[in-house]
């Protein structure tokens, strides 16, 4: 019964092909030569009777963060003027809807196209933190770079650079940029009064932690590796009284806190 389908359809493709689209005389060979080969591969790979495989649907990740990051993204923009990369449009779709992942794929394509983009790589770092959930990964902050070195100027790279490093505990380093970004904005952007507030609200978390840790996040941004001295001050003493236990390692938290100094 099939074959009966397949074959009444060649018949009317051809026969649509040569009178409603007017084809040469010449090509009418061609069309049906075409038709034909295509019947026979159906014979020959074509399984109607064999039951369907769907795959299940991969579950998207909360999007409420892909919303916020492609509404801020639009709001820092320079002069409100929307992007004209296909790209970077796209990927904004599938961030709203939690497929961050796909977006990243698409955003890789955008960049390949133009290195230059600091749009695309922007939005690229900011699926990468959203995919991650908060956490500012290496692959994030290398697009976050890319994106500052594209266009020095522009407010989104350092903004959402900041918004990263304070999500990830790097409170001074975020406060930094956000203070330098204020230092430069012009006086009548429309984002600058909402970058003060969230820069007041940061000093204000600031001030409310414990000295030690703030002492403790300044020492492990400008301390030299304190782990390598110490296995260097011990490698004699291990020497002498042999191999220790190895000891089962805790898996590090999605947002690590700084470290309590060393004493």
């Amino acid at each position: 019964m099939t074959w009966v389908f397949v074959a009444l359809l060649a018949i009317l493709s051809f026969l649509a092909i040569v009178f409603l689209f007017k084809a040469p005389k010449g090509g009418r060979e061609a069309v049906a030569a075409a038709l034909m080969l295509g019947a026979a591969g159906y014979a020959a790979q074509g399984r109607p009777g064999e039951a369907g495989a769907p795959k299940e649907a991969t579950d998207a990740q909360n999007p409420e963060a892909g919303q916020f990051f492609v509404e801020a993204r639009a709001r820092l923009r320079d002069q409100g003027i929307p992007t004209s990369n296909h790209w970077v449009i796209i990927s904004d779709g599938l961030a709203r809807n939690g497929h961050y992942a796909d977006a990243a794929q698409l955003l890789r394509g955008a960049i390949e196209d133009d290195p230059k983009d600091s749009e695309a790589w922007l939005a690229l770092g900011n699926v990468l933190v959203a995919h991650s959930e908060g956490v500012l990964t290496p692959p994030a902050l290398y697009a976050y770079r890319r994106a500052v070195k594209a266009d020095p100027k522009a407010p989104g790279p350092p903004y959402f650079l900041g918004l990263a490093m304070a999500q990830s505990g790097q409170l001074t380093q975020a406060r930094a940029l956000w203070a330098d970004l204020l230092k430069t904005a012009p006086k009548n952007a429309d984002w600058r009064v909402s970058v003060a507030q969230q820069l007041q609200r940061l000093d204000v978390f600031i001030a409310s932690q414990s000295p030690s840790a703030v002492q403790a996040e300044e020492q492990t941004r400008q301390a030299p590796d304190a782990k390598g001295q110490d296995a260097q001050a011990q490698e004699p003493q291990a020497q002498e009284s042999g191999p220790e236990p190895m000891k089962e390692r805790t898996p590090p938290s999605r947002n690590p806190q700084p470290m309590p100094p060393r004493r």
